[in-house]
This record gives structure tokens, sequence and C-alpha cells, in this order.
């Protein structure tokens, strides 16, 4: 189902799509298996400007679209899900900069990063508030022209291989809590009190570094702060909007790298003498995968074309999107694990591999339940 995508996108899949079948997917297991950043991975698509989808042509990027960008995700994740996240972050890292940036700070950060010259992170999470992202205790106290910042990020996905981060940090002077007190920071990873801590050991997207970043009187220029001081909370929920739908996709491209796998599985197997695909039992498991992939496509595609239009109220269709979707990869994976049987469980197959893949998605970019208030929210606004 694309009847909602141009001739350029089209030809952006294809073109993804046979990159990624050549190229990724024989170093899936690898990466998988090893846990290190596949600078390879990042190479290939710098080179095929894979990284410069998000970025518009201005600042030396190919698209600008979130649609392009969902389409290109979905693709990378049917092959490899921590390839896909290099992409990903690349757009989540750049968008605060896009968003909110001025256009000296988009001249100097954007282009490089829509070369592929360099990578960008986003550092919101901390240990005690995730969800509560306005919780943070992270400070940044302004001195003259900088602003000194101290404290800590945690669960930083590429925090440790990133360039450019964007750092959210409170910057009340009386430690006060509300999310008007925070604001935005491009903090580049050579300036001093820039350190990276411990990578954590994940189930899934074990290629993808997902770091403790901390800053130790970290002198940020005032020219580097994104917006007005206060706007942060409000730039990083905007931020997520804008995300999400990623996430969806990713989620979308995992469903169904697992859907293909299972039904070409199911062809082939023997059980009984006959394909296994001829029981009515697998049969429905399969209309019922191919049905939820179809649904969480329309709905990760219109959130992407609702952010192309700028239409207003995003939050809801982004939310259900990310929802959807990762609930479908969650399910979709579990019943291809299913049909697999005992190769399923193998490492020698794909299938497990997805599946742990695929738990992340419930959880990252504000998790599942996070998002059902989002849309709760939304549904129970007053409509004028």
């Amino acid at each position: 189902m694309d009847f909602s995508l141009n001739d350029e996108q089209r030809q952006i899949r294809e073109m993804v799509h046979d990159i990624c079948l050549e190229r990724v997917e024989p170093r899936a297991a690898e990466i998988d298996e090893s846990g290190e950043f596949p600078w390879d991975i990042k190479e290939l698509f710098a080179k095929h400007d894979i990284l410069a989808i998000p970025f518009t042509p201005e600042y030396g990027g190919v698209s600008g679209s979130v649609l392009t960008l969902l389409v290109a995700v979905e693709e990378i994740s049917k092959f490899c899900v921590t390839s896909s996240l290099i992409l990903s972050v690349q757009s989540l890292g750049s968008l605060p900069i896009a968003l909110a940036g001025t256009a000296e700070q988009k001249r100097k950060y954007l282009p490089p990063l829509a070369r592929g010259e360099q990578l960008a992170a986003y550092a919101l999470t901390e240990s005690g508030s995730g969800s509560d992202a306005g919780g943070m205790r992270t400070r940044a106290i302004k001195r003259g022209d900088t602003y000194v910042l101290n404290g800590s990020k945690t669960f930083i996905t590429g925090g440790s291989v990133a360039d450019t981060v964007v750092v959210f940090a409170r910057t009340d002077q009386n430690g006060d809590t509300p999310a008007r007190n925070i604001s935005a920071f491009i903090v580049e990873k050579t300036m001093p009190g820039f350190k990276v801590g411990k990578l954590e050991k994940k189930m899934g997207i074990r290629g993808s570094p997902t770091a403790q970043l901390f800053f130790e009187d970290l002198a940020v220029p005032a020219a580097n702060r994104l917006g007005s001081e206060g706007e942060g909370f409000k730039l990083a929920m905007r931020v997520l909007d804008h995300s999400r739908p990623g996430i969806a996709a990713q989620a979308l491209g995992i469903a169904e790298g697992a859907f293909d796998l299972a039904r070409k599985y199911a062809r082939d197997r023997h059980q009984f003498g006959r394909p296994i695909a001829e029981f009515q039992g697998i049969q429905f498991m399969l209309a019922d995968m191919a049905t939820q992939i179809e649904a969480a496509r329309a709905l990760t595609y219109a959130s992407g074309d609702a952010l192309d239009r700028r239409l207003p109220d995003i939050s809801a269709s982004s939310s259900m999107a990310k929802l959807f979707a990762s609930d479908t990869a969650m399910r979709v994976t579990t019943d291809a694990v299913q049909i697999l049987g005992g190769y399923g469980y193998l490492r020698d197959f794909p299938a497990e591999r997805m599946m742990r893949d695929a738990k992340i998605t419930q959880i990252y970019e504000g998790t599942n339940e996070i998002q059902r208030l989002v849309i709760a929210r939304e549904q129970l606004k007053e409509k004028t």
C-alpha cells in the first residue's frame, strides 16, 4: 500500500531497499552479535545521501519531507533495526536545530550532518526523569556570554558517537522544577567537560550505542542556546511530536521483515506431508499479521503526511502511529517466532533478533502508556 507516495519517494524507497538487501542484511546478525556501532554502514549511508534525507536542499539535504524519511527508515528496519537508528537519530538530533535554530545555527550545524560528516544526538532523559522529562536536574547557569552545564543524561541513543548533541537543562537559579525553566543547548563533543559514561548492555538494537553523558563545568556559548531561555521543554515536546512517527516507521519495518520471514518459512516448511501454510491456524496468524501491518502503515504514513502539510493537532496522530505500530511490531514478531517454532527461538534465524528489537519501540520516544495519555488528552479537549 503506497498510494500516498510520489515518484521521488518510491525511487528513494527502491534505492534504500537495494542497498540494504546487498550491504546491510548480510551485516545484521554480526552487528547484533558484536554490539559495536557499524561505522561501515554509517559511511555507506553517507555516501548514498541516505543521511541527507531529513534535511532540505538549502542545507545540503535531499528532501526534508517527513514522509520520505519514514519510508527510508521503514525500509532499513526490514533488514537491520540498528542500522535504521543511524538515520533516525540523525533526524532526531538535528530536529531541535531545524525547528528552533537561528539562521546562523542552521548554517553551521546542519550541512555537516546532512553530508554525514558528523552525527547528532538528542539528550533529554535522565536517570530520575524518564517519562517525567520536566523533572530533570541537569543545570545550566549563565555566566556572562556562556552557560555552565553540570549534570548527566542517560539512555542517550548514539551519545557516544555523536559530534553534536542537543542537551536540555534547567536554567532557573533557585532549583525550582517547573517545565518552563528548561532550555536547550547545542553542545559539541569537543567542548571541555563533555564526558561519555558507560554504554548500556541491551536486549536489542545492540549495535546502537546507548550512553550515559556527563557535563562537568561545561561552558556553552550563549549563542548555542536554541530559542529563548525557558522554552526548552516546549521544544522537546515539539521534537517528539515530529520524531514519534519515525519510531512507528521503524516498528513497521520490523513487522514487515518478520512477516516476510514467517510467510516464506510457512510455504517451505512441511509437516504431515504438506506445507504448514496450508493449515488454517497458520493462515489465520498470517492474515492477522498482514492486516495489522497495513493498518500500522496507514497510521504511520498519515502522521508523516500531516507533519509535511503542517496540519494542526499533530500530537494525537503521531502518538497513535507510534502506539499502534510498535504494538503491532511486538505482536507480529512474536507470532513469527511461533510460526518458525523451535527455529524461531534460535539465533541462526533473524526472527528472535527482530522480536528483541521490536520491544524497544514500545518504550523509547515516550512509552506506549504515555502515548495513550497524549491521545486521551487530545480527545478530551473542548472542540471549537
